[in-house]
């Protein structure tokens, strides 16, 4: 999964950096994940309509297995919601555009 202009890639290494300040929605994934993969375009609309309140990333676990360990991360796809370096909310599995949307409103 390339970064796209909406979505970052957060690894091991600049994890804690990046979710530090704000409303963060981090999608836990690996290429090799079908659920993973039909998730992406949901993120990808998400992350451009929040653009400026919030910020969108993705995290693949067979490269950051210590973040994935950190947040407990047994299933992907795994979205966790942070404001200011923080879990506030996780979903587990595939979700749809409104339910993420939610999610997000009810943090910011």
């Amino acid at each position: 999964m390339a970064a796209s202009s909406f979505i970052k890639l957060f690894t091991d290494d600049n994890f804690d950096a990046s979710i530090k300040e704000g409303v963060v929605l981090v999608d836990f994934y690996a290429d090799w994940c079908g659920p993973c993969r039909m998730l992406t375009p949901v993120i990808e609309e998400l992350a451009k309509e929040m653009q400026g309140k919030i910020t969108v990333a993705k995290v693949d676990t067979d490269q950051s297995i210590n973040v994935a360990t950190k947040y407990e991360v047994t299933s992907i796809p795994t979205l966790i919601l942070f404001k200011d370096g923080a879990a506030v909310d996780r979903v587990v599995g595939l979700k749809d555009l409104d339910s993420l949307r939610e999610m997000v409103t009810r943090t910011l």
